[in-house]
């Protein structure tokens, strides 16, 4: 916040220097002069960063008028499109980087994901394995006659983490500590899996990588694009 007040501050300023344009210095006599002048460019930097090329003219027009409050073309309200450009501009050039990051990484642990794929593959044609539109497989291991969770519910559950070779890499059940938690905060394909489930019910789960971690997370055992399979046991709906 303090950051885009800095170039909003920036904007006013820069436009009171270009309506100026009469008033041009070759050379930098003082040090007022040059600290005025580095002021100047620092400022045009920071909004050709923040906000890319903007058109100069309807920059300065804008200025004049709302100076005078006369030939408005915009609302004082409408004045919000700034910060939502600014934020616009922020979230693709956020989005761009993980893009480029995420292909990068495809490119490092791409056999991750075609072995997941394949893995997937063949274990949907296994006796009692079923599928979900989403891609999500499971198994019912015991079936529960309790009452089935929601999205926005929180639960308790015992479970069972591995890759796909069989290697557990998490459990709650090593220290007997039942794991709580909002299901609209975890991995999709817990989100998704576990509304299947009613309570008392026990499930395998065979998530693609897609509905797992995708290329976001990495530890010594789980690598970016890891398909993944959990067994889980739902134990209870926590009441809020």
């Amino acid at each position: 916040m303090k950051t885009f007040k800095f170039i909003v501050l920036a904007i006013v300023s820069l436009t009171i220097f270009s309506c100026n344009k009469s008033v041009s210095k070759k050379n930098l006599e003082t040090k007022i002069d040059s600290v005025s002048y580095a002021l100047g460019m620092d400022m045009a930097y920071k909004l050709k960063t923040n906000f890319g090329k903007l058109d100069s003219d309807l920059f300065i027009q804008g200025y004049l008028n709302g100076i005078d409050s006369t030939d408005l073309l915009l609302n004082t309200k409408d004045l919000e499109i700034i910060t939502a450009y600014y934020q616009q501009r922020r979230i693709a050039a956020i989005n761009k980087k993980y893009l480029k990051s995420s292909k990068d990484l495809e490119v490092q642990y791409g056999p991750n994901k075609i072995r997941g794929e394949e893995f997937i593959a063949y274990n949907k044609s296994k006796k009692g394995v079923l599928s979900t539109e989403s891609g999500l497989q499971y198994l019912v291991l015991k079936e529960g006659k309790g009452d089935r969770p929601k999205a926005t519910s929180r639960v308790r559950v015992h479970y069972t983490g591995k890759i796909i070779n069989g290697t557990v890499f998490e459990s709650s059940r090593k220290n007997n500590r039942p794991s709580e938690f909002n299901l609209n905060e975890v991995i999709k394909g817990w989100t998704e899996g576990i509304q299947l489930m009613t309570v008392g019910s026990k499930f395998r789960f065979f998530i693609p990588q897609e509905l797992a971690y995708g290329a976001t997370y990495k530890s010594n055992l789980i690598q970016p694009f890891s398909a993944l399979v959990f067994e889980v046991e739902l134990l209870e709906i926590v009441k809020k």
